[in-house]
């Protein structure tokens, strides 16, 4: 795919990105602290018969199969009802070399790597091919898994609803009514799978795949919020994981867990800004923006305040206007990925210019509610957020004046301010308990999980764990934002277990 198509599939996809994002990106809520010990462990079931069939979907590499698991939905009830989880694998082309299973997280929460086998699986060295089969799912919720919805209103699938934004004055009062309205509509539902999806239920849940894999180790690759996943897995299950990569890593504070992602994009923001200012000033730029870096905040800040004020309608977006939050939150989504700078200066240009462009094609409706009801489930069952609105106002108005970029949005409150549901157990503690077998990679501008958060997780693992930062901009570092010294330590690791012996920087 060339740099264009690329550009264009992110694009056409965005909103789901943003929407699953609610996190992390995907990355938000709060509650007491576990003590240092992990939750027992369910016991191993007997390894099922797997039924290999063909997976669902166009574009998918021919030797790709899907299976169905079953697993139980409330693990402390493990007799009690179960659900499906939908996995996909590939299998090593290389039985002689074949190692065991990589097992690839996904991020969110609200995200699949179901296609990941066919997908960027496939840009794996041929060495980590053959090393592993590689293994994606559906986690639980999420479609063709057992599936959630809230039935939500089109209007608060918008993103900046979904991960809302304060009002132009910074007034948090109407994202309080939406985080009811929200909240009301998921618990009205009536789906019981929807108290039962957590950061702990996922981890539990990959244990099952591995055993149902009849892997006596599972290697694990996981991305953003599957970097959580894949801590909390290492915690709780710590003798079962083989070589473990952590890429975009988010913070495992057990007091704040999901809320403190969230906050975290203030920070992810300030620190990827520059790279676009520094592109949208370069000479020769068709959509340069300024004669100089220095001139792109300033020029960005109005820009936002004046559609605050006079929005452009904008036909087929949700919501259909460019309001200065709407530009926020293109900024935000555009800083993910910088091959999309382009389009968030075409759309800067056009709304100087009183215009906007053609909107993007919308995902379908099915997919936005499906990814959004697991997006607000895990974050909200992870741990208990605030209920007082005199709380996110408290913290918007000192986020707005020190970070005017983000605008107060990291930490307002959503719909985990007025969940029905309270968290079922407390966050695990990640600690330096266990095996050292875990490689962290993360880019040193990423404006969804910061460098800041990414070095609280490396502190926690201890001794468990490498960190390789990366002299690199965006979110997602192996192969993707990466660059190509972060590439070669993690493809050598996947492949000989050859790690560093002490965390390194990839110039």
């Amino acid at each position: 795919m060339n740099r264009m198509d690329r550009m264009k599939q992110i694009t056409r996809h965005a909103p789901v990105l943003a929407a699953s994002a609610l996190l992390l990106g995907l990355t938000g809520p709060l509650a007491a602290s576990s003590s240092a010990a992990a939750p027992s462990a369910p016991s191993t079931p007997s390894t099922p018969s797997l039924k290999w069939t063909k997976c669902e979907g166009n574009g998918l590499d021919p030797r790709q199969r899907c299976a169905s698991i079953e697993v139980p939905m409330d693990y402390a009830e493990p007799d009690g009802r179960t659900i499906d989880l939908v996995i996909s694998r590939i299998p090593s082309a290389n039985p002689d070399a074949r190692r065991g299973a990589l097992l690839m997280i996904p991020g969110g929460p609200g995200g699949s790597s179901l296609k990941d086998p066919s997908e960027k699986g496939q840009k794996l060295p041929e060495g980590v091919r053959d090393a592993y089969d590689l293994v994606g799912f559906a986690p639980r919720g999420n479609a063709p898994s057992s599936t959630v919805s809230c039935g939500l209103a089109t209007g608060d699938l918008a993103t900046t609803t979904l991960r809302p934004w304060p009002a132009p004055d910074g007034s948090v009062a109407q994202n309080m009514a939406s985080a009811r309205r929200m909240a009301n509509a998921c618990a009205h539902s009536g789906n019981p799978l929807l108290r039962h999806i957590s950061t702990v239920d996922n981890a539990r849940d990959v244990d099952r795949i591995r055993a149902a894999l009849g892997e006596r180790k599972l290697s694990i690759w996981g991305v953003s919020y599957g970097t959580y996943v894949g801590a909390v897995y290492s915690q709780l299950f710590p003798f079962r994981t083989d070589r473990v990569v952590l890429d975009s890593n988010d913070d495992p504070d057990p007091t704040r867990v999901n809320r403190a992602w969230l906050a975290a994009h203030e920070q992810g923001v300030e620190d990827t800004f520059p790279d676009f200012a520094a592109w949208a000033a370069a000479p020769g730029n068709p959509y340069r923006l300024a004669g100089s870096a220095a001139d792109v905040r300033p020029l960005f800040l109005r820009l936002a305040e004046r559609l605050d004020r006079d929005p452009i309608p904008w036909p087929g977006a949700n919501p259909e206007e460019l309001n200065g939050n709407v530009l926020r939150q293109n900024l935000l989504n555009t800083l993910y990925e910088p091959d999309n700078y382009p389009v968030l200066a075409k759309l800067i240009l056009a709304a100087q210019d009183g215009t906007v462009p053609t909107a993007p094609a919308a995902p379908p409706e099915a997919a936005l509610q499906n990814g959004a009801a697991v997006g607000a489930a895990t974050l909200c069952n992870d741990v208990a957020w605030p209920r007082s609105a005199a709380v996110y106002q408290k913290e918007v108005a000192e986020s707005r004046a020190e970070y005017p970029l983000t605008a107060g949005m990291p930490r307002n409150a959503m719909v985990c301010a007025a969940w029905p549901y309270a968290p079922k157990q407390a966050p695990v503690h990640i600690t330096d308990s266990g095996p050292s077998d875990i490689l962290l990679v993360q880019n040193e501008r990423d404006p969804a999980t910061p460098l800041s958060g990414a070095l609280k997780l490396r502190e926690a693992l201890g001794d468990r764990a490498v960190m390789v930062t990366v002299n690199s901009t965006g979110h997602d570092s192996y192969l993707a934002n990466g660059n190509a010294c972060g590439d070669r330590t993690v493809s050598r690791f996947l492949a000989t277990g050859e790690r560093p012996d002490e965390d390194v920087y990839c110039e």
